[in-house]
């Protein structure tokens, strides 16, 4: 059981720039509104294998979560992996040149791993405001990189 979303910001920056926003993991927290705070888990520059746990709030609510980077190939794309709450989350990042800028492309994946049938239930009720709530996390995520950058 798996929802995806896919969005796409053109930032007013090179790949270099957006590259160097969404790889300083320890300025995130700085760049994202949404983020309340990181802590780094690995040391060395941004790569596979970067791990760090990062606290945001929603919808009142503080969690935090291990994240790390399964795929890096800057400054293409990355991937980003998350196991929270019986749920596999990817977040892919890629970077395209257009019209002297970047368009930045989020897909963003939450598989349910071994879904019960009362989660199974759960998504089906409530699945599609969850992911709108997130879409609009995400919207606002690339809005803030893009601004970032473009102050670069």
């Amino acid at each position: 059981m798996e929802h995806t979303t896919t969005l796409t910001q053109h930032i007013k920056a090179g790949p270099e720039k957006v590259w160097a926003v969404i790889s300083d993991i320890p300025g995130s927290a700085g760049t994202l509104s949404g983020i309340d705070s990181v802590q780094l888990l690995s040391e060395g520059p941004y790569g596979e294998g970067t791990r760090w746990k990062e606290t945001r709030t929603m919808m009142g609510k503080q969690e935090t979560v291990e994240m790390w980077v399964s795929q890096a190939d800057p400054p293409r794309s990355t991937t980003v992996k998350a196991l929270q709450g019986g749920a596999d989350y990817t977040s892919r990042f890629t970077l395209s040149d257009r019209d002297g800028g970047t368009d930045l492309t989020l897909t963003f994946g939450a598989e349910v791993l071994k879904p019960s049938f009362l989660s199974k239930v759960g998504m089906a009720l409530f699945g599609k405001i969850g992911m709108s709530m997130t879409r609009k996390a995400l919207a606002k995520d690339l809005t803030e990189i893009a601004a970032k950058a473009e102050s670069l």
